[in-house]
């Protein structure tokens, strides 16, 4: 399954939180298949710069690095030609829904439903959901 994993799913994951964790899991085993854009890296990398954030990581500055490369490797790279604009209540989080359209992903996974998931432009195929619901029911 293609799916867009926010940045707040990764962090989750890197302080050890269990659906977040096992999203990232799935995808470091190739079970679902991360798409990675421009936006959405340089988001990760500001976000994993930020070291207030890890305060109470179960990994160091270099695990966390370790495991993003490794995440890295195993997303699939993806450009975004046309800029959809699907008006979220965050502009900043556009980007989330246009490289899903672009690189057909059925979900989007993120920790931040309200917002995302309230875009003014509809994609049907496109499910915005919770690591716990993406787990719940894809877990195999």
């Amino acid at each position: 399954m293609i799916i867009v994993v926010d940045t707040n799913v990764f962090i989750g994951a890197c302080l050890g939180t269990g659906a977040s964790s096992a999203v990232v899991a799935s995808c470091l085993q190739e079970r679902n298949v991360p798409l990675m854009g421009a936006a959405l890296l340089a988001e990760y990398e500001d976000v994993l710069g930020r070291k207030s954030l890890f305060a109470r990581s179960r990994l160091s500055a270099g695990e966390r690095n370790e495991l993003f490369d490794i995440f890295l490797a195993h997303c699939e790279l993806t450009r975004i030609y046309f800029g959809w604009r699907p008006n979220l209540h965050d502009e900043s989080d556009n980007h989330l829904v246009e490289l899903a359209v672009a690189g057909g992903a059925s979900h989007v996974v993120t920790r931040n439903v309200r917002h995302v998931g309230r875009m003014e432009l509809r994609f049907p195929q496109l499910s915005v959901v919770t690591p716990e619901k993406f787990i719940k029911e894809h877990a195999k």
